[in-house]
């Protein structure tokens, strides 16, 4: 039986982020690499509110507040009260992530390195594989997709 889409999306993500987590390991880095796209978001945009850090990575705001919050344990990033209102937290780098970022730039660009390497090897790029799939799902979500097969049978 061949394997579902969840099942091959699965391993296939366990496969990457195993390869990298091995590398941060390597390096000598306690680094997830969930952590990457927050870390990218505060690089970027600096002090960052939890829904600027969602927007910017791409990821929901649940995802950002437990990144977040896994982040702020491992010490990489503070929350300080925002300067209109006391209740929005701001998120930021503390010192132990900004000193962090030039090992983590140098694993980031080895990652994409070897991202362009797998797309290649391959009869269609994966990036742009997923890039298609990506709006093709903003299109038309899968649910509506499972509801309408659902409909014709």
């Amino acid at each position: 039986m061949k394997p579902g889409l969840g099942t091959q999306l699965r391993h296939l993500i366990e496969l990457l982020d195993g390869a990298v987590q091995a590398v941060y390991e390597e390096a000598g880095i306690d680094y997830r690499p969930r952590y990457t796209p927050v870390m990218r978001a505060l690089q970027t945009h600096g002090s960052c509110s939890i829904g600027q850090i969602a927007e910017a990575a791409g990821i929901t705001q649940p995802a950002a507040t437990q990144t977040v919050a896994l982040m702020q344990k491992a010490g990489l990033v503070v929350a300080a009260p925002g300067a209109t209102d006391a209740r929005q937290k701001r998120i930021q780098f503390s010192a132990t992530g900004l000193a962090l970022l030039p090992q983590l730039e140098q694993c980031w660009r080895a990652t994409a390195a070897a991202a362009e390497s797998l797309d290649r090897d391959l009869s269609y790029p994966l990036s742009t594989a997923l890039a298609d799939a990506i709006a093709a799902l903003e299109r038309q979500s899968f649910g509506a997709r499972i509801r309408q097969a659902r409909s014709q049978q």
